[in-house]
């Protein structure tokens, strides 16, 4: 088959990539296979292949896509290394961590992990969804028996750790608050802005990061480094009802003290660690697994705080070194022994100091973040330390994570100060190179001979120049594809393969985005549902508009003064306009039910739920104004409608 021709299937590994991944299987220790004796130990039961389904019978989780992973050797198409992470992570179930300390795994790219208490059971991350949660919890009292949840724990801030609480949680639970919801400080604020504020454009680069719309095979989705792939169930974000403010903080839940550290803006803005003596064990969060973390992952977020991060692995072995017996993290398996346990904080800590210091004197020698990817090399004592792999995140990348938070995107050569935007870009550059013609018989050459880091450089140009040229569309997937089968990293085969199955065959058709659920809404302050409102305000089309609307919430006693002016929205707490368009009195849970679409805004006024004076078809004006987020937008091919 030609290397051009058009298709839709994914091809075979090319010679030069097949060479590469058999250099890599002589280069690193395969036999050490210890990680696979930890991954089984304490094994209690699981349910079949994994399988979760909602209660409308979909299917939300399942591991017996996976299947092809049974194999041993790794095909050509899939990175030596990234296969055995990947037959690593299709260990799934309950297992024991030590009598008292249970973790449910391969339910989810994340973990769960249950502490006994004197009479209950203390549930450590809820996992993606609330059916997963809810099978995960029973999975457990299936072979540890019925318990009551004393307390539920979030970690940090991501929606794999969260996402499923409802799950755990009964509805007179919630509507009590006697179960306590405990998480580090700042864990809402955090939480909005990382998930919901930015989530529209989070969750469409999250496909290429995560790859759940790719097949799964040896040819397409194989892993994601932490886990398998992300769950597709139902989320709900719960308030915590208890914040962690500082180290050295303490609780004693259910008769079982824990001692917390925190660990803010390391893999996530707000994270937390614990140690539990009674038990002898530690929990370093996401903060120490076994694989090298992203300091920015492709989906997108803050930078994270590699020196931070590393600084926080070293007050873990302060805090505790010597005194854990089991570790074990929201992600992967646990690791026993206090001389395993200390050596792998320590190879951590090192990692993240590593990649910070040496960017950081790359960088003041004048290197910019490509070149200090393409110069920096992991000593070998960490290269060689499975854990330290970069499945997830990974040197090359995270270097420039490291570069951007200290010195931004730009890297001071005027020339790169104001580019042309990629379209423009892409056209001046197929007229440089003397038409596509030329582009194509030069990259089939290229890529004949692997270099396909530049043939992909060359392509996207083209592409971006005539998104509708086939030959340019299929070399280029061709091109990203065998990038992909070689990648050690999990999410950049996944967004090089990703980017191939788009220029091969379109984005893929998906449903539109559903409502938030009523629970995330009512986790939400009124400010941050302002907030919310506020980024979908067209600037163009309110030029020139000025509304100003009072609410007051019955149920809350909050009041907002709503302000529309110079094409942006504002909101003063505590005031009512007096020269205001409209005031609405109602229940804050009202509101919420609207915005989840449960009730509209006229049936609520009509059904008595809403008191209201003035114009109220100011506040329809208001919404006439907001934009409507795409779940889908083009990425590697120019954008085909216009927004502004």
């Amino acid at each position: 088959m030609s290397s051009i021709e058009a298709t839709d299937m994914p091809k075979e590994a090319s010679p030069s990539v097949v060479a590469q991944n058999e250099t890599m299987l002589a280069t690193l220790p395969f036999s050490d296979t210890r990680d696979f004796d930890d991954a089984a130990r304490g094994f209690l039961g699981t349910i079949e292949n994994a399988t979760i389904t909602n209660p409308q019978g979909r299917t939300v989780w399942s591991l017996e896509p996976y299947g092809f992973l049974s194999a041993e050797q790794a095909p050509p198409t899939v990175n030596p290394s990234l296969w055995r992470q990947s037959r690593l992570n299709m260990q799934h179930g309950l297992f024991e961590v030590v009598p008292g300390v249970y973790q449910v795994r391969g339910l989810d790219i994340a973990n769960m992990t249950l502490i006994e208490g004197d009479s209950g059971v203390i549930v450590v991350d809820t996992l993606t969804a609330i059916e997963g949660a809810r099978a995960a919890l029973e999975l457990y009292f299936r072979h540890r028996g019925a318990r009551p949840v004393a307390a539920v724990i979030f970690t940090h801030t991501h929606t794999d750790h969260w996402g499923g609480a409802r799950g755990v949680l009964e509805e007179d639970a919630l509507a009590t608050g006697r179960v306590p919801i405990i998480a580090p400080n700042l864990f809402m604020e955090h939480a909005v802005s990382e998930n919901i504020i930015a989530g529209p454009a989070m969750l469409r680069r999250a496909q290429y990061q995560f790859g759940p719309l790719l097949a799964k095979g040896a040819r397409g989705q194989v892993d994601c480094g932490l886990g398998k792939s992300i769950a597709a169930g139902a989320v709900a974000l719960l308030r915590p009802t208890d914040l962690i403010m500082a180290t050295g903080d303490t609780r004693v839940i259910d008769g079982v003290e824990f001692e917390f550290q925190m660990a803010p803006n390391s893999e996530a803005p707000a994270e937390m660690h614990f140690f539990i003596p009674r038990y002898k064990v530690l929990n370093l969060a996401e903060n120490c697994t076994h694989n090298f973390h992203n300091l920015l992952p492709f989906r997108g977020a803050d930078v994270r705080d590699a020196l931070a991060w590393s600084k926080y692995l070293n007050e873990a072995l302060r805090l505790w070194g010597g005194k854990a017996e089991a570790m074990c993290g929201q992600h992967h398996w646990p690791v026993w022994g206090r001389e395993r346990i200390d050596t792998m904080i320590r190879e951590q800590r090192d990692l993240y100091k590593f990649a910070h210091d040496q960017t950081i004197r790359l960088m003041n020698h004048g290197l910019t973040a490509a070149e200090i990817a393409e110069t920096i090399q992991l000593p070998k004592s960490l290269e060689g330390a499975w854990h330290g792999r970069g499945y997830y995140g990974h040197i090359r990348h995270n270097v420039k994570a490291i570069y951007q938070k200290y010195l931004g995107w730009y890297d001071a050569n005027p020339v790169n100060l104001d580019p042309l935007p990629p379209v423009e870009q892409g056209r001046k550059y197929v007229e440089y190179m003397g038409g596509a013609d030329a582009i194509l018989a030069r990259a089939r050459k290229d890529f004949d001979k692997g270099e396909f880091r530049f043939v992909a450089q060359a392509l996207g140009h083209l592409v971006f120049a005539e998104p509708d040229n086939a030959a340019a569309r299929a070399l280029l997937a061709d091109t990203l594809e065998q990038l992909g089968y070689a990648a050690e990293s999990s999410t950049w085969r996944n967004a090089y393969l990703f980017g191939a199955q788009e220029l091969r065959q379109g984005m893929p058709k998906v449903p539109p985005r559903p409502p938030m659920p009523r629970e995330t809404l009512a986790a939400l302050r009124t400010e941050q549902l302002w907030d919310v409102l506020g980024i979908r305000l067209n600037g163009p089309k309110a030029e020139g508009k000025r509304i100003v609307l009072n609410w007051s919430f019955s149920d809350t006693g909050e009041t907002f003064a709503l302000n529309l002016e110079n094409s942006a929205l504002t909101y003063t707490e505590g005031v009512q306009a007096e020269d205001a368009d409209a005031s609405f009195t109602l229940a804050r849970s009202t509101l919420d039910e609207v915005i989840a679409k449960l009730t509209s805004f006229p049936e609520a006024v009509a059904a008595g739920k809403v008191k209201l004076a003035g114009n109220p078809m100011r506040l329809a004006e208001l919404m006439g104004l907001m934009d409507e987020f795409p779940r889908m937008f083009e990425i590697v091919e120019p954008k085909r409608a216009v927004v502004t």
